[in-house]
């Protein structure tokens, strides 16, 4: 992406960028003592925070492809093939790996969710950076190495000390035998890496006031500390799922659902502009009609299909909780099993590949910027 010519830092604003990404991760650390002093950490995640964080957050956020890309027929006509082949190859694919092992479908899943809440985090530092006019500095690519070490080093310490309390998906679904002494080892590089990054951030802080050094990128800085802060408090140095999963879904989850909404509210309001694909808002239907509702219903509409996608899941495959869905459920046979769970993940890893396209700027997507509001 090409730098602006008029840097804009902030992608809400000052206030709303560090409630999304610092308030959060405070927010989740203080839930990570809650659960010390109250004996949650030590039991299994409760339903009631299932339902909030995993469902109302986790798999709610997945559903915002839909405004980006599935409700907007202009953006469809832009790329049919490749918006409407990826959940079909996904589908199949799917399928034939859980046809080959349930675990093996796990696991294939485990490393690609993996990998998707890495490169969210570096999406996030690369739109502060362009705000900046430093897309091409070493500050930007200190950034992003200190987010690689960070999260990666997290993954390594998890394969090397497993079994955990907690698991991605499914019990086994990351491959165990690495030797502890190689996350021993990673933590040289590991500190080296978030030490640089510590120093610099010091120095631009305190040299930037006086013009010595380029000034602090706070929106950046403060999605490299909420990446690693949570990223470690929740795999490194506890051992809890409640832990883990209060600190691994917020700061996903909740500033990407954010996100969909400022390019939501710029796409479907009734006083944006037609795309360059000619679709003009009072085309766009159910997605400018809850848009114009304001973002609780935005919101609402993606809790509600993750909540149904929830149900089907746990009435076809878990059973787990009749007390919320209800007693009526449906046993596969061993034949149809891999297809429920190809279908039912569908929208889960069509989700994480389409975000590696959407969310680029330039000329791969020449309306994104317009549409965040951001110039």
């Amino acid at each position: 992406m090409s730098d602006p010519p008029h840097p804009q830092r902030w992608i809400f604003s000052r206030r709303v960028d560090l409630l999304l990404f610092g308030g959060t991760t405070c927010v989740s650390l203080a839930l990570v003592i809650v659960g010390k002093f109250t004996g949650l950490w030590e039991k299994p995640f409760p339903w009631w925070a299932w339902l909030a964080l995993v469902v109302g957050v986790d798999v709610a956020h997945v559903w915002g492809s839909l405004y980006r890309v599935y409700f907007d027929p202009s953006e469809l006509r832009r790329r049919p093939w490749h918006y409407g082949l990826t959940p079909v190859v996904v589908f199949v694919v799917g399928g034939l790996l859980a046809q080959r092992g349930t675990l093996l479908f796990w696991r294939a899943l485990a490393y690609l969710a993996a990998f998707h809440f890495v490169r969210q985090q570096v999406g996030f530092v690369a739109i502060y950076h362009r705000l900046a006019g430093e897309s091409h500095t070493r500050d930007a690519a200190l950034d992003r190495a200190a987010i690689y070490a960070a999260t990666g080093y997290a993954l390594v310490h998890w394969h090397a000390h497993l079994p955990r309390a907690f698991d991605w998906f499914f019990a086994g679904d990351f491959v165990s035998g690495l030797p502890r002494w190689v996350s021993y080892i990673a933590q040289i590089p590991t500190a080296m890496v978030l030490g640089a990054w510590g120093l610099r951030t010091l120095m631009r802080a305190l040299g930037g006031r006086a013009g010595a050094l380029p000034k602090l990128n706070l929106g950046a800085a403060t999605v490299v500390l909420s990446t690693a802060m949570c990223w470690l408090t929740g795999i490194v140095w506890t051992h809890s799922d409640w832990a883990f999963t209060v600190t691994n879904v917020p700061l996903h989850g909740v500033p990407y659902m954010a996100l969909v909404w400022r390019y939501s509210a710029g796409r479907y309001s009734a006083q944006s502009e037609p795309s360059e694909q000619g679709a003009a808002p009072k085309e766009l239907g159910f997605a400018a009609w809850i848009v114009s509702k304001g973002p609780v219903a935005f919101v609402a509409t993606l809790v509600a299909f993750a909540l149904c996608e929830e149900f089907l899941w746990d009435r076809t495959v878990w059973h787990e909780r009749s007390f919320l869905f209800g007693e009526w459920a449906i046993r596969p046979t061993a034949l149809f099993t891999p297809w429920i769970l190809a279908a039912l993940s569908t929208p889960q890893v069509t989700h994480y590949l389409l975000d590696g396209w959407v969310w680029r700027g330039g000329s791969a997507n020449p309306s994104l910027m317009k549409f965040l509001k951001i110039h």
